[in-house]
């Protein structure tokens, strides 16, 4: 049993890979850590070039000798941004975007390994305070959480759905989509559906039925 334990040197890297990452020098918040749960995924899709620096090596710096161990936080990440096109800062304002009648469904896996989660938690919660709150975004911002759905797909719960199909109800039918549902596929066959749920909603069990059948879930606040 001791054999499969993880050494020391592994538990510290673990809880290094699960915690925010924070500027060394001025400890401000720079990016949220991976959850808890999703660590089977961390070799799966997406597991990758993220946390080795590959996207800063190939696609910001553009330099084959770039090495992330030399990374500066203050200068790094301000020209990261500049030459990505803003992608570190997000901008939460909508307003624009709501007055406008367009409809944003947002959705993201709970064990993505190359972007962590609670990222899009994050940004859903900044266009709320930017906006003036969840009454103002409903309408036309819904996010969608995945358990265990890795990077856009993949992974051990039901991960199978049709995101296109609920949100053309809600542009077409203006049905916004109050849940929706997920399948997984073993062998060739769906074995469970789950709804996934508009955050911060979550999938309670009713507690009758088969735990395998979405029909038996209902969507609640936690």
């Amino acid at each position: 049993m001791k054999a499969q334990c993880l050494t020391p040197a592994q538990v510290q890297t673990v809880q290094t890979f699960h915690a925010a990452l924070v500027n060394p020098r001025t400890k401000a918040p720079i990016f949220p850590g991976l959850e808890h749960g999703g660590e089977l995924m961390w070799r799966g899709p997406g597991g990758g070039g993220y946390g080795t620096g590959q996207w800063l090596r190939d696609e910001v710096f553009q330099d084959r000798n770039w090495n992330y161990k030399t990374f500066d936080f203050d200068s790094g990440l301000a020209l990261a941004d500049q030459l990505d096109g803003g992608l570190m800062t997000l901008s939460p304002n909508l307003r624009n975007f709501l007055v406008r009648g367009g409809k944003l469904l947002h959705y993201h896996g709970w064990s993505d390994p190359g972007i962590s989660p609670t990222s899009s938690v994050d940004y859903y919660n900044s266009v709320l305070n930017s906006v003036g709150g969840a009454n103002n975004v409903q309408n036309s911002y819904r996010l969608f959480m995945v358990p265990g759905m890795g990077h856009c797909f993949g992974g051990e719960g039901p991960t199978t759905f049709d995101p296109i199909r609920a949100i053309e109800q809600w542009v077409e039918d203006g049905k916004a989509p109050d849940r929706i549902i997920a399948s997984r596929w073993t062998a060739g066959k769906v074995d469970r559906t789950r709804p996934l749920c508009p955050y911060p909603q979550v999938a309670e069990y009713k507690g009758t039925g088969s735990t395998d059948d979405a029909e038996n879930f209902v969507c609640k606040r936690p």
